[in-house]
C-alpha cells in the first residue's frame, strides 16, 4: 500500500471516487502543488500529476509521486495518456486542474496549442467536456498585461473556471490553497444548493460598556463559517455576516461584519437580508444590552454598577419582515436536561422552520452535539466536528424546503 493511502479521506469524503488530473506548470508556485495534492487526497480525491519540463525544474517528479501515488506523466507516449485520461473513455477523469497556470501555460490553452502533456490533456478535457479549472500564478506586470486579461476573459468563454489570484504589489501570487479545493468541492460536489441564495449570521456580539471595553461571549464564530463553507462547496451562494469571532473566514466568502446586536437590527430594517432563500441564524447575540457610559469608565472604583435593557430579537424581526424564508436559529442552554423540549417550544413560539439546539459545552469546542427539531417536530441527533455538523444541517436545510 502506497502511503498516500493513510491520509485519503482524512478531511473529509466529498471527493470520494473523484479522478483529478493536476496539471504542473513551470511558475515558482509549483512548490505549492505537492501541498495543493495531498488536500485533495484528504478530502477523498484520487490525484494524478501531469507536469510541463519547466516545472520539472522547479518541483521534483518524485515529490509529487509520492503526495499522489502517480508516477507524473511528463510526455505523451504510446499509451496515448491525454487521450486515455481526457478523452471520450468510460474511465476519463473528472476534472482537470491546471495549478500553476503560467502566461504562457494559459495564452495556449485559449488558443488551442497542445504541445505538451499539460495543453495536450487541457486541449483534450474541454473538447470532450471534462471541466477545467486553472489557477493563475505570474508576476503582476504579465497579469495585467492585455493579452493575458484577454486570455483570461476567453479562458471563462470556453467555460474554463479561473480561480483568481491573490494581488500584491508586485505579484499575482496563486490563490490561496484551501480556495482552489473549495472551488474543485464546489464543481464536484453535491450543487444541491445550485441557484440557492443564504445568508448566515454568526459570530459573537459585542456590546459597548463605554468607547473603550465591550461585554461578548466566548462563542468562536467556527460553526457559522464552517456553514457558509458549506453551502458555497454545494454550489450555493452564500454571504456571511459576522460578529467577533476567533475564525478567519476565507477570502473567497463574502462576508459583511457587524459588532453589536443593533448593528444586525439596522441591516435588517434596511433590506440587507432581503432576497435570500435562507437564513441561519447561529450568532451568540447578547439578550441584554448594558447601558453604555461616554467616554472611558474610571479606574478605582470599589463597586462599579452597569444598568440593562432588553435587546431587540434578532429572529423575531426576520420572521416578522420575511415571512416566506426558510428560517433556521440555534438555541444554546446549560445542559441537555429538557434540551428538546426547550427546543421545540422554542421553534413553536419564534414560528422558525429549523432549530439546532446545543449546550454550552459546544462554545469554542473543536467538536459539539446538537439536537436538530424540525417543522414536523421530528428530532435529530448529530456529532462531530464543525464540519460534519454543518452539512448535516445542511441536509435538513435541503429536506425541509419545498422549493429544492
Amino acid at each position: 500500500m502506497h502511503p498516500v493511502e493513510e491520509i485519503r479521506g482524512e478531511k473529509s469524503s466529498k471527493l470520494n471516487g473523484k479522478c483529478i488530473l493536476l496539471c504542473v506548470t513551470g511558475s515558482v508556485a509549483a512548490v505549492e502543488s505537492f501541498y495543493l495534492c495531498r488536500d485533495l487526497v484528504r478530502h477523498g480525491a484520487d490525484v494524478v500529476p501531469v507536469m510541463s519540463e519547466a516545472a520539472t525544474r522547479i518541483i521534483h517528479p518524485d515529490a509529487l509521486e509520492f503526495a499522489s501515488g502517480h508516477k507524473p506523466i511528463l510526455s505523451l507516449t504510446g499509451g496515448v495518456e491525454h487521450v486515455s485520461f481526457c478523452g471520450e473513455s468510460n474511465d476519463k477523469v473528472d476534472m482537470v486542474l491546471v495549478s500553476p497556470c503560467t502566461t504562457n501555460t494559459l495564452s495556449k490553452i485559449t488558443l488551442g496549442i497542445c504541445d505538451n502533456a499539460v495543453t495536450a490533456c487541457v486541449v483534450t478535457a474541454l473538447g470532450s467536456g471534462i471541466p477545467v479549472v486553472v489557477v493563475p500564478a505570474m508576476h503582476l506586470a504579465m497579469y495585467k498585461n492585455p493579452v493575458t486579461m484577454k486570455n483570461l476573459g476567453l479562458a471563462e468563454e470556453l467555460n474554463i473556471h479561473v480561480v483568481k489570484p491573490e494581488l500584491t504589489e508586485t505579484k499575482a501570487r496563486i490563490a490561496d490553497r484551501d480556495e482552489i479545493v473549495a472551488n474543485v468541492i464546489r464543481l464536484l460536489g453535491l450543487k444541491d444548493f445550485a441557484g440557492k441564495k443564504v445568508l448566515v449570521i454568526a459570530g459573537a456580539s459585542a456590546e459597548p460598556l463605554d468607547d473603550i471595553r465591550v461585554l461578548t461571549n466566548r462563542s468562536s464564530g467556527r460553526m457559522g463559517v464552517a456553514l457558509a463553507e458549506n453551502v458555497f462547496e454545494r454550489d450555493g451562494d452564500v454571504e456571511l455576516w459576522l460578529g467577533w469571532s476567533r475564525e478567519k473566514p476565507p477570502e473567497y466568502l463574502r462576508v459583511k461584519r457587524f459588532e453589536s446586536v443593533m448593528d444586525i437590527h439596522r441591516m435588517v430594517e434596511e433590506g440587507k437580508a432581503e432576497g435570500f432563500d435562507v437564513i441561519v441564524l447561529c450568532a451568540a447575540l447578547a439578550n441584554y444590552l448594558p447601558e453604555k457610559h461616554r467616554g472611558k469608565i474610571g479606574s478605582g472604583k470599589k463597586e462599579l454598577k452597569i444598568g440593562f435593557h432588553e435587546a431587540p430579537s434578532i429572529v423575531d424581526e426576520i420572521r416578522r419582515k420575511h415571512r416566506n424564508v426558510f428560517v433556521v436559529a440555534f438555541k444554546a442552554e446549560e445542559s441537555k436536561v429538557g434540551l428538546e423540549e426547550k427546543a421545540k417550544a422554542f421553534l413553536k413560539e419564534k414560528g422558525v422552520d429549523l432549530v439546532v439546539a446545543n449546550t454550552l459545552s459546544s462554545f469554542g469546542a473543536n467538536e459539539s452535539e446538537v439536537l436538530i427539531v424540525d417543522s414536523k417536530n421530528e428530532v435529530y441527533n448529530a456529532k462531530g466536528s464543525k464540519d460534519v455538523l454543518a452539512e448535516v444541517i445542511l441536509s435538513k436545510i435541503k429536506k425541509g424546503v419545498m422549493f429544492f
